[in-house]
């Protein structure tokens, strides 16, 4: 049974090179275009892992995340934020939102993958 990545981020090109680069690592990959997308994703696959930008339309990645860790069915899934804020003021408020890891954009598919590795294996 292969693992499913939800992945959230309002650019397309993000989407389709992260998906790219864990569908060759054997992943089901699900994607939204914002926040709201990925919560309406959410019941209908049984998801492993979540890597969600913060800066969206809708609904952001900080209150993505927070829904995500308020909800019972979700609040153990692993949450990778994948930004371009580097700040360590965001880096901060994500992982106090719940993320488990977060990574700058522009990154390293080896990167991301390694990221995955850690909690899907």
């Amino acid at each position: 049974m292969k693992k499913v990545i939800l992945i959230a981020d309002d650019s397309p090109t993000i989407r389709k090179f992260v998906s790219f680069s864990l569908t060759m690592q054997g992943f089901e990959v699900i994607s939204a275009c914002d926040g709201m997308e990925a919560i309406e994703l959410l019941p209908s696959k049984k998801v492993d892992l979540i890597i969600t930008d913060l800066n969206m339309p809708n609904l952001d990645g900080f209150e993505l995340i927070k829904s995500i860790r308020e909800n019972l069915a979700y609040g153990d899934v692993p949450i990778i934020i994948l930004s371009s804020l580097a700040g360590s003021e965001e880096i901060e408020r994500g992982m106090s939102c719940g993320a488990n890891s977060y990574l700058v954009k522009p990154f390293d598919p080896k990167r991301i993958q390694y990221e995955v590795a850690k909690y899907l294996n």
